[in-house]
């Protein structure tokens, strides 16, 4: 079985919203919704989990029911960081599903997500155990310790941008954070991160740049923007 975990544990104080941004309305859906009937509508994606802000679980519920996302099985709620509530996720998966079952690992605020993006990191994971959402980078980077100065770069060639779903396979998952609570890691960034911590490898699948975090109102307006947008016939 291939699972979703969407993580919307998040209060977003950085978009400096009256709501979490996981549920702000653009075109009279919440964003949460796109991400999840991204999810639903993948013929490959068995059922979905949802690591939900403490106080919104019932109205996650209704929207689902509203809105027909019949793959939701299971909702919990989310932890003091995303570690934690993804942790939180795994248990309930641990107690439901079974250990050699794949678990992709969503941020909420991806609702741009494509179905191409979905089939490959199931796809990579399958080949290699395990799938990061990446994009090459294609800025130059520079190191600063202040964020005012900077008198480093770094080859940006061998540096890849890492998005969302990550796949694991469950029992992968599970080792992973029992083994990061022994050691005391508790604030990894991301699964892909503890995971090296821990000192494993990950495999890449590929992502793009329309697969967008939602973190600034700026990000709204590019979200609105990409959901009008069409490829022009004429580009490769």
């Amino acid at each position: 079985m291939n699972i979703a975990m969407i993580i919307a544990g998040g209060s977003g104080q950085r978009m400096n919203q009256d709501i979490p941004k996981q549920f702000i309305n653009v075109n009279d859906k919440p964003v949460i919704v796109y991400t999840l009937e991204a999810f639903q509508r993948h013929p490959n994606i068995d059922a979905i989990l949802v690591v939900c802000l403490e106080g919104w679980q019932e109205i996650l519920k209704a929207y689902a029911k509203q809105f027909n996302i019949t793959k939701l099985l299971w909702v919990t709620t989310g932890g003091l960081n995303g570690q934690e509530s993804i942790r939180n996720g795994i248990m309930v998966l641990k107690e439901n599903c079974n250990s050699n079952d794949m678990v992709l690992i969503h941020d909420g605020i991806r609702p741009m997500v494509s179905q191409e993006i979905i089939s490959d990191c199931i796809s990579k994971c399958n080949l290699y155990g395990s799938a990061v959402t990446v994009i090459p980078c294609a800025e130059a980077m520079l190191l600063s310790d202040d964020h005012v100065q900077s008198t480093e770069s770094v080859d940006r060639s061998s540096l890849m941008r890492t998005q969302t779903p990550q796949a694991f396979y469950l029992s992968k998952l599970i080792w992973a954070h029992e083994e990061a609570k022994n050691r005391g890691i508790d604030n990894s960034i991301a699964t892909c991160t503890l995971m090296i911590e821990l000192g494993e490898k990950v495999c890449f699948s590929t992502g793009s740049e329309k697969n967008i975090k939602l973190t600034t109102t700026d990000d709204i307006e590019i979200f609105k923007a990409l959901l009008l947008s069409k490829k022009d016939e004429w580009l490769k």
